[in-house]
């Protein structure tokens, strides 16, 4: 895998919540520290809610989704409280259930994935790596709930997916899976709606007639 440049977190993301993460994937990588160099680096491939919120600083969440490159003997204390920039009190844990094998994905989704800016954790160590944006996106196409459905026209609305991209990477993966996909396409055309629909250009476009249309009412 090439290395790239690390990705630093949105600026609207909350610090403590990043801090939480931190702390989880230091706590990974402290007892793989003594592994044999030549194993190493471990990379931990985040997706979900704890992936949204590093792209774009949305919604947050209370479980972070990932695998690793290898199999991994985990630590107990994955499990960290925080407060929220909100003053709330939040936990925030370690899936040790979360499973990517039965979602729709990508088989370059982890070749593709993003290293990310995770401080106190030595990337010769653990490589901490987010889906790269339009992958996120795929992995929601498969379940497609309410919460999926935020998460796609928020990754829209910042600029970080297109709609043609992520038809492409969607039907490729498809192209591999068994079992009946009609489902999965339908998600897919609503999907690429929805897209096109949130995009900053689409956004910047709806406003002025929105605001002629407000205009023409007021001089009625």
């Amino acid at each position: 895998m090439a290395r790239s440049r690390q990705r630093r977190p949105s600026k609207d993301a909350d610090p403590a919540f990043l801090e939480a993460l931190a702390k989880i994937a230091a706590r990974i990588a402290a007892p793989l520290a003594a592994a044999d160099r030549k194993r190493l680096p471990v990379r931990m491939y985040l997706a979900g809610g704890a992936a949204m919120h590093y792209y774009t600083g949305a919604r947050t969440t209370e479980d972070v989704d990932a695998v690793f490159s290898t199999r991994v003997l985990l630590p107990q204390d994955l499990e960290v409280y925080y407060v929220n920039a909100q003053g709330e009190p939040r936990l925030l844990y370690f899936d040790r259930q979360y499973n990517d094998t039965l979602g729709l994905l990508h088989e370059n989704a982890q070749q593709d994935s993003i290293p990310l800016t995770i401080p106190g954790v030595d990337a010769r160590v653990l490589e901490v790596r987010a889906l790269a944006p339009v992958d996120l996106a795929v992995s929601k196409i498969g379940r497609f709930e309410d919460h999926d459905r935020g998460d796609i026209a928020t990754l829209a609305h910042h600029g970080l997916i297109k709609g043609r991209a992520v038809r492409r990477r969607a039907e490729e993966a498809l192209s591999y899976y068994v079992g009946n996909t009609e489902r999965a396409r339908t998600s897919l055309e609503l999907a690429c709606k929805l897209i096109e629909a949130s995009s900053p250009t689409a956004t910047a476009t709806i406003k002025p007639a929105r605001r002629r249309r407000l205009s023409k009412t007021r001089s009625r």
